[in-house]
């Protein structure tokens, strides 16, 4: 009998040995399809990542090559780009309610700010994480309106440190035909994100990140399109000018030819 119970145990002992390594070599994959998953159900969007790595002892994880595509109706190529993430989280907090996450730093993220005559496509996107937005079609379909039930079962976080730094930015506007003007923001700090109460879903995290990138992203496209704009009516009433300085000349020639 104490000959089968200590099978038994070393049988479990292994299970759970395989179990923990299975996860440690295969998360990585885990969690690069739920952001191909769950990032088209929150944004409306086609959402790529080329590679997720994560450690759970180190209580750490990367992501490089995220992309986030645009709502219907723009012509740039993306709406957000990011070379590499990275995120660093209490491990003691992932098996409790509310995950703490200490930083998430976003490295040099190329964003695209597309300005028509309906609006700009991160404000669409944004439309999109509030669910007011239209569906896009794309591999994964929307979620259906979460029930009380299952929102109250979806997992909470806390992230003390939201980072977006390097961001570069690109204004287009509508006639441009999907081309951009390069411009610089500054970085984008959010802190204390969920800490009070149960915490926040990813979703709400999405869409309070969206709102600073959209706010920052707007207030410099509208900057650059304003001076666009100047300089192109500058342009035209320099030609205009230049126009009817020569047919004044051409005019006071003409008539001292004829003297």
């Amino acid at each position: 009998m104490k000959k089968l119970i200590r099978r038994i145990i070393i049988i479990v002992l292994l299970l759970v040995i395989v179990a923990v390594l299975a996860v440690i070599f295969f998360l990585d994959g885990i969690v690069k399809k739920g952001i191909e998953t769950v990032g088209p159900t929150v944004t409306k969007v086609p959402v790529t990542v080329d590679s997720v790595h994560v450690s759970i002892l180190g209580g750490s994880g990367s992501v490089k090559g995220l992309v986030v595509g645009n709502p219907d109706g723009f012509q740039t190529p993306h709406s957000i780009s990011i070379g590499s993430a990275s995120l660093a989280l209490k491990i003691g907090s992932v098996l409790s309610d509310k995950v703490v996450i200490k930083s998430i730093e976003l490295k040099q993220p190329e964003i695209y700010f597309e300005q028509t005559l309906h609006g700009n496509n991160l404000l669409s996107l944004l439309d999109n994480v509030n669910g007011s937005g239209t569906t896009q079609s794309s591999p994964t379909p929307a979620a259906a309106p979460a029930t009380p039930a299952t929102a109250k079962a979806e997992k909470k976080m806390e992230v003390d440190d939201f980072l977006i730094s390097g961001a570069k930015l690109y204004v287009s506007a509508q006639g441009m035909s999907g081309n951009a003007i390069p411009v610089s923001i500054p970085d984008i700090n959010l802190t204390n994100l969920g800490t009070s109460g149960d915490g926040i879903t990813a979703g709400e995290l999405v869409k309070q990140v969206l709102t600073a990138i959209e706010q920052e992203a707007a207030q410099a496209g509208a900057n650059v399109i304003k001076n666009a704009g100047k300089e192109i009516l500058s342009n035209e009433a320099s030609n205009v000018l230049g126009n009817a300085k020569s047919k004044i000349s051409d005019g006071i020639g003409g008539l001292l030819k004829k003297k």
